[in-house]
């Protein structure tokens, strides 16, 4: 008996630590459960407010109160088993909270995304991994596995048919990958320059939209002498000053052509051309003829060479005579029937 009451003191005086899921207020709250929201509309306690020592622990009971109330609402609400919890099934809100900030607007479409609406294309949702035929594997679609498959993949280029077979096919992949990289990139910008209806200047030509002075000069000058004579017959705008250092803004191997010449200045040209045709002595380079001499000498003699080494095996090869020979013309070896003995000194045949 002694034990059990000690388990129950223990327990009394634990569940006093804790306050009681039972609230008394004077006016009831205003609840919306589908925000998880609750109105005090009593009436503050304004001394305890003012006075700094008891204003905190004032302020954390009326909180706790509070959402004990919102919670023993909530749990009034018909509730129900997902994956060993149990949850409340809330009502839609009926209480519009107000915003901070405004509604955000809606993305604007992309050109593709326009072009696909008008065209009724259906993006389809694909999965993260692809079966590739050549590796025999399931390869991402994307990230650095994905590069390093296909590194793995094109470890040899093929060689177009009409291609340089010295040029770099790996060097041109990974080129014509930073271009389209960047193509893409551009793209991405210009898109979001639609969208902030911001005007994109074209290529190649200056926005005259907001230019300085000086900026306008310069756009002047070098539109002059963008002509074939360098704005030499271009005539100039009332109280019009030329740009300093327009030469920076030429190309440099642009020069400036001559005016056509006259006929007088044309026909005097071409007497001094016939002159210095009639009159002119050749040079003689005589590095160049001694080259030339010396490559004679050094042909003719290897010709003579040539020449010596062909007489030469000719005259071995000319007193000899085939294996076959005496088969060919019917002679008939030494030592046979038909051969002649041969005779002593005194002539007489030896016996």
């Amino acid at each position: 008996m002694d034990i059990v009451t000690k388990v129950l003191e223990e327990a009394a005086k634990q569940a006093e630590q804790f306050k009681s899921i039972n609230v008394e207020k004077h006016l009831e709250l205003e609840y919306d459960l589908g925000t998880l929201l609750a109105v005090d509309t009593n009436d503050l306690d304004s001394k305890r407010i003012r006075s700094e020592s008891c204003r905190d622990k004032y302020l954390k009971d009326l909180a706790r109160d509070n959402t004990q109330l919102l919670l023993n609402k909530i749990w009034e609400l018909p509730t129900e088993r997902v994956e060993e919890t149990i949850v409340a099934k809330l009502p839609a809100p009926t209480f519009t909270l107000p915003r901070e900030k405004l509604l955000p607007k809606p993305k604007p479409l992309t050109k593709w995304q326009k072009y696909a609406q008008e065209k009724g294309i259906t993006k389809t949702k694909k999965s993260n991994l692809t079966w590739d035929q050549t590796l025999q594997k399931w390869v991402p679609r994307y990230g650095f596995k994905r590069a390093a498959a296909v590194k793995e993949k094109n470890w040899l280029l093929p060689v177009p048919d009409r291609a340089d077979p010295k040029e770099d096919q790996f060097s041109k992949l990974a080129e014509i990958k930073s271009e389209n990289v960047a193509k893409n990139e551009f793209q991405r910008l210009r898109n979001l320059a639609k969208a902030k209806n911001v005007k994109i200047p074209r290529v190649g030509f200056l926005s005259v939209d907001k230019l300085n002075s000086k900026q306008l000069k310069e756009a002047v000058s070098v539109a002059k002498v963008s002509t074939a004579s360098l704005g030499k017959f271009q005539g100039s705008l009332p109280k019009e000053k030329r740009a300093k250092n327009i030469g920076a803004l030429l190309p440099s191997n642009r020069k400036r052509k001559p005016a056509p010449p006259t006929a007088v200045e044309e026909r005097k040209s071409n007497l001094d051309i016939l002159d210095n045709i009639l009159n002119k002595k050749p040079k003689l380079d005589v590095e160049k003829a001694v080259n030339r001499a010396l490559n004679a000498e050094q042909q003719e003699r290897a010709e003579e060479k040539k020449n010596q080494k062909k007489a030469g095996k000719r005259r071995k090869t000319g007193g000899k005579k085939g294996r076959g020979a005496g088969k060919r013309t019917g002679a008939k070896p030494k030592g046979g029937k038909g051969s002649r003995k041969p005779r002593g000194k005194t002539g007489h045949k030896r016996r």
